[in-house]
């Protein structure tokens, strides 16, 4: 069966950190955006201010009889309900205006978190050279998978490579003779320290020259090698 190992924890707490900020950014945006459009709601006039106004008038004024002030102050009755009208729009259109701000505020806050964590994501990956996602180990075909990658070692390898991978799944450090003393069967005080870096050293060889030859040297079958690196980024001083 294989032995599947990951080292991406550091991801998984940005993710979390990321995901927490993304999250407080939201609710605040929301917050704001509906605290000002409650605010803007509230201090536009009343849709019937006008209408009132009109009939104070007509309340105030008895001696308002003639034809032509009657008529005047019915067209001014219906100017305040045409005032209600428009104004009860205008509220609606700007409820649609500030969901519309909050969808755009959300969406700009969530790319700029992402871009962000992909700045970071890049930069640990310079710096680092190659991430590690995942790590299988399959015994019976004597092949360690590294993220997408699978290279070939020998039967010792493989066993010093399962004996690491368990050891840091648990959190443990080994010295040369523990790793020895695991491979071989014997009690680690009949073990050498010299024969477990001797394992160490055999499998740094051997994986690390099929990752630079999967990385950077590339063969090429019947054509020969060359860099597997963009022209441009070569600097000879």
């Amino acid at each position: 069966m294989p032995v599947t190992f990951t080292s991406d924890s550091d991801v998984a707490v940005n993710r979390r950190s990321g995901s927490r900020i993304v999250t407080i950014g939201i609710v605040a945006i929301v917050v704001i955006l509906g605290l000002a459009g409650a605010g803007l709601l509230l201090t536009l006039p009343d849709g019937d201010a006008f209408n009132s106004r009109v009939e104070r008038i007509f309340v105030e004024n008895d001696d308002l009889t003639s034809q032509a002030e009657v008529k005047l102050l019915e067209i001014l009755a219906q100017s305040g309900t045409s005032f209600a009208e428009v104004l009860a729009s205008y509220r609606l259109v700007i409820f649609v205006l500030l969901v519309f701000s909050a969808a755009l505020l959300i969406a700009a806050l969530v790319f700029l978190v992402m871009l962000v964590a992909l700045n970071r994501r890049m930069a640990q990956i310079e710096r680092s050279g190659i991430q590690v996602s995942s790590l299988i180990i399959s015994r019976e075909e004597n092949t360690v998978y590294l993220n997408t990658m699978g290279f070939k070692l020998t039967d010792a390898m493989m066993e010093t490579l399962a004996v690491l991978a368990e050891a840091r799944m648990d959190d443990e450090m080994m010295t040369g003779a523990q790793i020895e003393s695991v491979i071989s069967g014997r009690s680690e005080g009949d073990c050498e320290e010299a024969a477990g870096a001797t394992r160490i050293k055999r499998l740094r060889d051997g994986l690390g020259n099929q990752l630079v030859s999967e990385l950077l040297v590339k063969n090429i079958a019947r054509r020969g090698y060359m860099l597997a690196i963009d022209k441009g980024v070569i600097e000879v001083v």
